[in-house]
């Protein structure tokens, strides 16, 4: 049926359009004002487009004035979701995406900075720009996540999706022998795809290595290995064997087969279910992959019918094998073997991301880590990154620093990769200057993971949402396996990020040692103390613990170990070259330091001067610390335990919030300072951020996104004191968050380090950087420097 249009309706139209409601389920009646709609979905249609994806999310397009078109994701929200999902013929939306998830579309953008309430009927009555005026580009398409369920009495004369084709959605591989519990991850098995009649299996005619890179890829593999077909083709024979001997005792009654024989475990059981498996179970056939797709879904495929009688003569289920990457290896001898090999070429990492295989891309040149701009960057890009790092291909190549701004260098753009590359570095690329990209495009990839089933043995209990509650594991084995708590000993900001990554929820908030206020149930039992971690590992399981010996000083339940998660954290920098350019000298009359005195920022010795007569000498210095990570930098402490100093008139919400040394090149502390967080607020922030913080009239205290604190070299403690240090060559070190009291997205790069010479009387302080912005070697290079030999330092 024609959609009905929106007007001024007559009576007789009325009685038309309500006797067309009644017999065809009309979604809503025409406005009783008769106003027009502005276009009305009368002229319009809509599908969802793209790949992979599932039958109710997609790309949107709209066909208007008989051409396709997209919308473009700026200023798009859920409002704008709920109305495009209901024209979809669904109840409401779930989520919406941005950046071209699906893919990039083709043709006009029809819609920009689409702004809903999302009880429109219609997204005509939504405003934008109007119909065909945008600024964007297909790389900005956006995309709608439905609700599986669809508008009672919809009709889909409006609704135009791709066609209803068989779509490939999901790909596993099934072990073909084994028994009990399976390790993880399956590296190695039968292909098996998920289509409408469940799992299916694909036909090995014509199957290639093309086809097993791009399965592998999809799993969380980086490359493929040869498979023992011979293995397998030796296992069907021995089964096709069995199931032929079966069919001679399938007469006899039941009755007989009772109470004799047991069928004795061993390879025959799993053979009969391998044939039985092979028996009427493929679905897909002629799959030709270049190995470059990043899913099966975009390869060449054909898929048999419901009415195939013969599938697959002559072949046999493909079977694949995967390669693991050295993350996830048992072994750590393939894992050193790959990190040799990636030291003598270009490195790549991954930073800021809340879980594992995700985050901003930088890239290692001439001894320094950049960032890589998003201009051309695609999914074939990101794979190679990914595939690189050890990881599958990419889910999704980030554009606009989605995982936070990088600091330093832009070293690529532009880069075009064909999905094949061992490096990115290998890919056609344009080396630019600053004034080509800023950080606000860092390019970032979210990765395929392999399924290792770690997010299995952990689970929450007791908190408000499923980000929070009293952390409870899994252990045992091989015999049972129960639930049990952790010792809340020790139990810090570190075990916390460890847990939450395992949880699959990001990044921790808080690790806290008491859960009194979160129901525990009913699992009493302490199953693991002792838990210390680095914060990089995957699971709680590769942290150091007291193993099944439980050593627990507080074994109520209260003091058991519980986190609060979330997607996303701050990420604090010191901007390094302004400790550089403002590093000096001051001899300070003692007269004039009691407050820093009673704030213990002045050495040891200091207690035992001759008050207040003479002098402590003082490096000072300005520290301009910025935050460019997700979230908002926020004191631990609420404002009701922060501490009231008379001396300064304001409070302390931390009690420290940076450390300052000076080291002997051999790492030995020769001297030292502590930096209460006399006031975090933001100080200046970019040109498109506003401030939120201030510390006047007791504000609220933290460090927005996007701004800096600054602490200029002339206020309280702005010093190390080095009244006892002997001239030489030192390492002048500033950590930020040093007791790691707050959660960051990466603590790798809080420390700075400079170089410095003391002369007895000035000091040269140079080649200062972010603890992780060098390479190793130039690191090492840097821990062997031999000191300067004059006052030039080049």
């Amino acid at each position: 049926m024609k959609p009905v249009g929106v007007g001024h309706p007559s009576p007789g139209g009325f009685l038309l359009w309500l006797l067309g409601s009644l017999c065809l389920g009309s979604p809503s009646p025409p406005s009783p004002s008769g106003t027009e709609k502005k276009d009305g979905s009368q002229g319009l249609r809509f599908r969802l487009a793209g790949f992979p994806r599932k039958p109710y999310e997609g790309r949107v397009e709209i066909l208007r004035a008989g051409e396709w078109g997209t919308i473009c994701d700026d200023d798009f929200t859920l409002q704008a979701a709920h109305v495009l999902c209901r024209e979809l013929g669904f109840t409401e939306a779930t989520g919406w995406t941005h950046s071209a998830k699906y893919g990039a579309g083709t043709g006009r953008i029809w819609l920009d900075n689409l702004s809903c309430r999302g009880t429109e009927q219609s997204v005509s009555e939504c405003t934008s720009r109007g119909w065909g005026n945008s600024d964007c580009t297909h790389d900005e398409d956006a995309g709608v996540i439905c609700k599986d369920q669809r508008l009672p009495g919809f009709s889909d004369s409006n609704v135009i999706e791709v066609k209803h084709h068989l779509q490939v959605e999901e790909v596993r591989l099934r072990p073909a022998v084994g028994r009990g519990r399976r390790a993880l991850p399956v590296t190695e098995g039968l292909v098996e795809v998920r289509l409408r009649e469940g799992w299916l299996q694909v036909c090995d005619k014509g199957w290639s290595s093309h086809n097993s890179r791009v399965v592998c890829g999809m799993l969380g593999f980086p490359s493929e290995k040869r498979a023992n077909t011979a293995f397998y083709r030796q296992l069907r024979k021995r089964a096709a064997k069995a199931s032929a001997r079966r069919p001679k005792s399938l007469g006899r009654p039941a009755s007989k087969f009772k109470g004799k024989t047991k069928p004795r475990a061993g390879r025959v059981p799993s053979k009969r279910l391998l044939a039985q498996r092979q028996k009427h179970s493929f679905g897909l056939h002629g799959v030709a992959c270049m190995g470059t797709e990043p899913h099966l879904s975009l390869c060449s495929v054909q898929f048999y019918h419901a009415n195939d009688t013969i599938r697959c003569p002559g072949g046999s289920p493909a079977v694949v094998s995967c390669v693991l990457g050295p993350l996830y290896a048992a072994s750590g001898g393939q894992k050193k073997q790959q990190q040799l090999k990636s030291q003598a070429e270009a490195w790549v990492r991954l930073k800021g991301g809340a879980h594992p295989g995700e985050g901003r891309v930088e890239v290692l040149k001439a001894g320094t880590w950049g960032t890589v701009c998003d201009r051309k960057w695609d999914v074939q890009a990101a794979s190679v990154v990914c595939r690189e790092l050890g990881f599958g291909s990419a889910r999704e190549a980030l554009s606009g620093a989605r995982m936070g701004q990088g600091m330093g260098a832009v070293h690529l753009s532009e880069v075009r990769c064909s999905g094949l590359e061992a490096s990115l570095w290998m890919c056609p690329h344009k080396n630019i200057t600053a004034e080509d990209c800023s950080h606000s495009q860092d390019a970032a990839v979210r990765c395929n993971l392999p399924s290792t089933g770690v997010e299995t043995k952990i689970r929450l209990s007791g908190g408000r949402s499923r980000y929070e509650g009293r952390v409870e594991v899994q252990v045992g084995g091989p015999g049972p396996l129960r639930w049990g708590l952790i010792c809340g000993d020790n139990w810090g900001t570190l075990e916390a990020m460890v847990a939450c990554r395992q949880l699959g929820l990001g990044y921790a908030n808080h690790g806290l040692q008491e859960t009194w206020y979160w129901d525990s149930g009913n699992i009493t039992e302490v199953v693991m103390s002792g838990v210390r971690c680095t914060g990089s590992e995957l699971s709680l399981d590769q942290c150091a613990h007291h193993g099944a010996h439980i050593a627990c000083k507080r074994t109520e339940t209260r003091f058991t170990a519980g986190v609060i998660c979330s997607e996303t954290a701050s990420d604090l920098l010191l901007h390094a070259a302004l400790v550089q350019e403002t590093a000096y000298i001051e001899d300070r009359p003692l007269h004039m330091l009691y407050c820093a005195a009673e704030e213990n920022c002045l050495a040891s010795s200091a207690r035992s001067a001759n008050w207040p007569y003479g002098h402590r000498r003082l490096l000072r210095f300005s520290s301009q610390i910025h935050n460019l990570g997700r979230a908002d930098f926020r004191p631990k402490a609420g404002r009701h335990s922060w501490v009231w100093h008379e001396c300064h008139g304001h409070y302390h919400s931390m009690d420290i919030f940076t450390h300052y040394d000076i080291l002997t090149p051999n790492g030995t502390k020769v001297a030292e300072g502590h930096k209460a967080s006399f006031c975090l607020e933001d100080t200046e922030c970019q040109e498109d951020v506003a401030k939120r913080y201030e510390c006047a009239n007791f504000g609220e205290q933290g460090i927005t996104v996007g701004c800096w604190d600054l602490y200029r070299h002339d206020i309280d403690c702005q010093w190390i004191d080095i009244s006892d240090v002997r001239p030489g060559n030192y390492i002048l070190q500033v950590v930020i968050n040093p007791n790691y009291e707050v959660a960051e997205s990466d603590f790798t790069n809080n420390a700075m380090r400079c170089n410095c010479k003391y002369d007895g009387h000035r000091i040269w302080v140079h080649n200062c950087h972010i603890g992780d912005a060098f390479s190793e070697e130039a690191n090492r290079i840097f821990e062997r420097y031999p000191g300067q030999t004059n006052n030039q330092v080049i």
